[in-house]
């Protein structure tokens, strides 16, 4: 029986949460609001990076650069703790969820129309950038697409680490709760490392229940990963922000 179908509610619908450890309060807050069963399953851990003073030093260096690329709402939060986000330099942001961290900090940073590293890619920011100081300001590991093109554009490229993404910690109550999952469950999932992290980490018993739920992805290119990785059940979110992901939630049967 279908458990949601409109008005962006979700009826008693589980909804699995695999956001890193310790950023799904707001998440949760949204699940219950539009009636749903928040389940936490955290894909990710984010740690501070080992050399704060260091960072903070390099961090300052950036800031001065003439253009600021903030690759995700992380990245914001941590460089926040290492010093004030004070700059004249033009500011892009990967995705919304980016965007509206860095108003929290008093800046207004551009968005692309699609929510990635592509994206930003095409913004009109990034078509003219050579011999232009640009600092990506972020964590290491990823795709590198952002790094290799800006590289390739000719732009003085200052790569800034403030944090370090890790594999979470799941415990016996995480796979007890997966591996009981309903099938009409729904995952949300903005982060292929996330899914690549579960899919090690899950017992088998629980990963066969997750590939059973219907998994709602952020992007076009996670939706390729999910089916790679044997899942079957896949809805498109506009974006990887919370809102977006449960009204795509909401719309399954």
């Amino acid at each position: 029986m279908a458990l949601t179908t409109n008005n962006g509610f979700l009826h008693g619908r589980t909804v699995v949460i695999t956001r890193p450890a310790g950023t799904a309060v707001a998440a949760v807050r949204q699940v219950r609001a539009r009636g749903g069963v928040p389940l936490l399953l955290p894909g990710l851990a984010l740690r501070g990076i080992a050399n704060e003073d260091e960072a903070a030093i390099a961090l300052g260096a950036a800031l001065a650069d003439e253009l600021l690329i903030f690759s995700s709402p992380a990245a914001v939060r941590f460089a926040a703790r290492l010093r004030p986000l004070r700059t004249k330099a033009a500011v892009l942001a990967v995705g919304e969820g980016t965007a509206r961290v860095l108003r929290r900090h008093g800046i207004d940073a551009l968005t692309p129309l699609r929510q990635d590293s592509e994206g930003v890619l095409d913004h009109a920011a990034l078509r003219d950038i050579r011999d232009r100081h640009v600092a990506l300001i972020g964590a290491p590991g990823g795709r590198g697409v952002l790094r290799e093109q800006l590289a390739a554009r000719g732009a003085i490229l200052r790569e800034l680490h403030v944090y370090r993404r890790g594999a979470p910690r799941l415990d016996r109550r995480h796979m007890h709760a997966i591996e009981t999952l309903p099938a009409s469950a729904c995952v949300l999932i903005s982060s292929a490392e996330a899914l690549h992290n579960l899919r090690q980490l899950l017992s088998p018993a629980a990963l066969a229940k997750l590939r059973a739920a219907t998994l709602v992805v952020s992007s076009e290119r996670l939706m390729n990963v999910a089916k790679d990785a044997g899942f079957q059940r896949l809805i498109r979110a506009a974006s990887a922000l919370t809102a977006d992901l449960l009204d795509a939630a909401a719309r399954t049967d």
